[in-house]
């Protein structure tokens, strides 16, 4: 009987088979990225507690995108997910639109459509869809760059029922010219993807293992530490960290999704129904 690589062993934990080409473990954030978080200038923001949308069935709000015309779109992951229309004023739900997305944890919006990361997968790999805003069809999908097994998944059996440990894509952003920023924890990248093509066509390190919600300002991306609770501010050319925002993790919302709206930066608490923005 051939012996069993660590890699075989996450595969055969998690009832599938995954393809080597496309799968990733439990990255190693380097000792170099660790001292550059650690020693990052401090941004001084405020968390301000802007709703809860609970109320309104809109159970974990995962990520965030401001649509043109200035509402906000929240994406939840309550599978079958839906993306709910938001008043940001207000806080209001103006309409739901239910996708074919399965633990989403990323949305963005370019070239008139929806870019959804469906971070779990009834069948197949973990996958990024292009969705009609309008009908919630899948327009097109592809398998998502660098997903795999990471953190305390690596740990965890999955038990009858449950979906597979694997997980895809989480923030993304639309960063103009055909082209968006994906944050892939398993990989330990951030992904400049071809949207019509679903290729990479260049990544950055990722600052944490547990990236989540991506905002662009300018040169640089802010990328959510979900584990530390804290943001990140990265050069997009080298993935460098120039600065940080600290929540008080024990008190405020936890963060999950972001954006960023005349220089706000926005988030959103899937593990508690809240949206805020920093001030």
């Amino acid at each position: 009987m051939a012996r069993l690589s660590r890699r075989d062993l996450m595969v055969a934990a998690a009832g599938t088979l995954i393809p080597a080409q496309a799968f990733a473990t439990d990255p190693v954030i380097p000792e170099t990225t660790l001292a550059a978080r650690k020693n990052a200038p401090v941004v001084p923001k405020k968390v301000n507690r802007l709703y809860n949308l609970t109320a309104q069935g809109v159970k974990e709000p995962n990520d965030m995108q401001f649509a043109p015309n200035g509402q906000l779109w929240i994406l939840d992951q309550v599978d079958p997910n839906h993306v709910a229309t938001i008043d940001p004023i207000t806080g209001q739900v103006l309409a739901n639109v239910v996708t074919e997305c399965i633990h989403g944890s990323g949305i963005t919006y370019g070239d008139g459509a929806w870019f959804l990361t469906s971070t779990k997968v009834l069948s197949g790999n973990p996958s990024t869809l292009k969705v009609d805003p309008k009908t919630g069809k899948t327009l097109k999908k592809w398998e998502t760059p660098g997903w795999g097994i990471y953190g305390v998944y690596t740990q965890r059996a999955p038990k009858p029922g449950d979906l597979p440990l694997a997980s895809g894509g989480h923030g993304v952003k639309w960063s103009g010219n055909g082209q968006y920023w994906m944050a892939v924890p398993a990989s330990g990248k951030i992904f400049l993807m071809n949207a019509e093509e679903g290729t990479v066509a260049r990544s950055i390190p990722a600052p944490t293992v547990r990236t989540h919600g991506l905002a662009l300002d300018g040169d640089h991306i802010w990328c959510v530490g979900a584990d530390e609770a804290e943001i990140y501010k990265l050069q997009n050319s080298n993935g460098a960290i120039v600065a940080k925002i600290v929540l008080d993790k024990a008190n405020d919302p936890s963060i999950h999704g972001l954006d960023i709206k005349d220089g706000v930066l926005w988030y959103c608490d899937a593990n508690k129904g809240w949206v805020c923005n920093l001030i």
